[in-house]
C-alpha cells in the first residue's frame, strides 16, 4: 500500500490539462531542481524497492517548485512506461497513478 490517494493526486493535476506540453516541458526544465541543483552524474540510483525509492524521490524533489508540472509532464509523455523519479514519485507510484489520471482526462490508460 502506497498511502497515496491517487484520485486526489490526479484531480490536483487537472489544472494542467489545457497547458501545452511544450510549455510544461520548458517550465520543468527551467525551474526543476533536478535540472540545476544536482550534477546529473551524481544522481542516486533507484533501488527497485518501494519504500527506499519513495524516500529517494521525496528527498530529491524536496522544495522543488514544479513538482506537479513535472508529474503531469511525465504522465503525458511516458505514461505507463515511466522510469526514474518525476514529480516527487518513483516510477512504481506513477504507474499506479497513470490509469486514474487517464480516466479523469476522458481517455483509457494505454
Amino acid at each position: 500500500m502506497t498511502g497515496y490517494d491517487f484520485e486526489e493526486m490526479a484531480a490536483q493535476l487537472d489544472r494542467y490539462a489545457d497547458v501545452p506540453g511544450d510549455v510544461l516541458s520548458e517550465v520543468v526544465a527551467r525551474d526543476g531542481l533536478c535540472f540545476w541543483a544536482f550534477d546529473r552524474a551524481d544522481m542516486p540510483e533507484l533501488s527497485g524497492v518501494d519504500s527506499p525509492d519513495r524516500e529517494l524521490a521525496a528527498r530529491m524533489c524536496a522544495g522543488c517548485p514544479v513538482i506537479d508540472q513535472c508529474r503531469e509532464l511525465d504522465l503525458r509523455t511516458s505514461g505507463p512506461d515511466t522510469v526514474g523519479v518525476w514529480g516527487a514519485l518513483p516510477d512504481t507510484d506513477r504507474r499506479a497513478l497513470y490509469p486514474v489520471w487517464a480516466r479523469r482526462r476522458g481517455g483509457e490508460a494505454r
